[in-house]
């Protein structure tokens, strides 16, 4: 009896991988081993199983479909817990920000807000709108600073040099940007329709630069912001590679053009995860500005004051789909955005900073950003 038993165990297991292979299935195939390059990109300190961990990274790099990472950086409890780059990249490459420098201008307004040179809810400092009969005076800075001012600036254009973004960085606005944003109408009552617009975060930076400064001087206004920035901002946060670009006005191009290493950028997104603070404990921002930039506007429940939010979308929806990934991840995960994917993705919950940087096309970034959930889903929420 104890033969038979023991040939029906060898027996029935054989029967069913032979009905497997008569239906033309095969047994799911092992991982492939992980290289070298992949297991050095984490540290014995992750706070995440390490295999886990560095597969999810290497796909960032190695999977079809996802376009080009060029880096990664992943913090997690304040620590380094990933880091790799591909080839021709390194810790001390100073990678675009594209938009992602957007809500570094959200926390210079927050700071001259703070230091009260600036008034969030009056209308918003622009002496050509006060004149009397302009609609735009209605503006204010909330306005602009959650994207629904009601100006003509629309970011995408077919052909792309009809957009207002193309026109004011590189044709007709290019070498006093600021100007040329705000002498756009209004196309909507101020308030009412979101807009993402770069136009709108440059008249935030030339506000900026008026409150620093009376000059009109572009090299005073230039040494007003940069010096402000690096004092308050980038010295106390240790971002020694950033470097920002201006317009031939003096205006900071501070809705695009920021320039640091991806160990820079995951400073700037650990800062935001502890509320303003610095590593050693100072408040450069006050903690309820940026309680006020990751809160969703009333016309974009994934935008607040120049971040995007992870927030499933409002009634109004958008024309483009979800930015994140709010069914992956707790919905006060926020993240800076840049074009091409450009990504600081931060998720207090779970403690985790997660910067990407490469280029990735409008196809490519939804199935590279599922990619990085699957990194940050590693580290569960507290």
């Amino acid at each position: 009896m104890t033969d038979r038993i023991s040939i029906f165990r060898f027996a029935a297991p054989v029967a069913v991988l032979a009905a497997l292979a008569g239906c033309g299935e095969s047994p799911p195939l092992a991982p492939a081993p992980l290289g070298d390059e992949a297991l050095a990109a984490v540290t014995a300190d992750a706070g995440a199983p390490k295999d886990q961990l560095a597969r999810q990274i290497d796909e960032l790099f190695t999977k079809d479909g996802l376009g080009e990472t060029r880096a990664v950086v992943l913090m997690a409890d304040g620590k380094i817990a990933a880091e790799r780059y591909s080839e021709g990249y390194d810790a001390d490459t100073r990678m675009i920000s594209w938009s992602m420098a957007k809500t570094i201008t959200a926390v210079l307004i927050g700071m001259l807000i703070a230091d009260g040179k600036l008034t969030l809810d009056e209308p918003a400092p622009i002496p050509m709108w006060q004149r009397p009969g302009d609609p735009r005076a209605e503006i204010t800075l909330r306005h602009l600073l959650q994207m629904r001012s009601g100006l003509r600036h629309t970011e995408a254009g077919d052909p792309p040099y009809d957009s207002s973004e193309v026109r004011m960085l590189f044709l007709d606005g290019r070498d006093d940007m600021a100007r040329w944003a705000t002498e756009q109408p209004l196309e909507a009552e101020p308030g009412e329709k979101f807009e993402y617009s770069s136009n709108t975060t440059v008249i935030l930076a030339a506000i900026a630069a008026s409150a620093l400064t009376a000059s009109d001087d572009p090299d005073a206004r230039r040494t007003a912001i940069n010096d402000f920035l690096q004092e308050r901002l980038f010295e106390p946060l240790a971002m020694a590679s950033m470097v920002a670009e201006y317009d031939a006005s003096g205006t900071l191009i501070g809705g695009s053009l920021m320039h640091a290493t991806a160990r820079d950028w995951a400073k700037f997104g650990e800062f935001m995860r502890n509320q303003g603070r610095s590593p050693d404990g100072e408040q450069l921002v006050p903690s309820r500005w940026i309680s006020a930039m990751v809160e969703p506007s009333p016309t974009a429940q994934q935008y607040g004051f120049q971040t995007w939010l992870n927030r499933p979308l409002g009634a109004q929806g958008s024309e483009f789909g979800h930015p994140l990934f709010p069914e992956r991840a707790p919905a006060s995960l926020f993240s800076l955005i840049g074009h091409m994917g450009q990504y600081v993705l931060v998720s207090p919950e779970q403690r985790v900073t997660l910067v990407r940087l490469g280029h990735s096309t409008s196809t490519e970034r939804p199935a590279m950003l599922q990619e990085a959930a699957d990194v940050i889903a590693l580290y569960p929420a507290r």
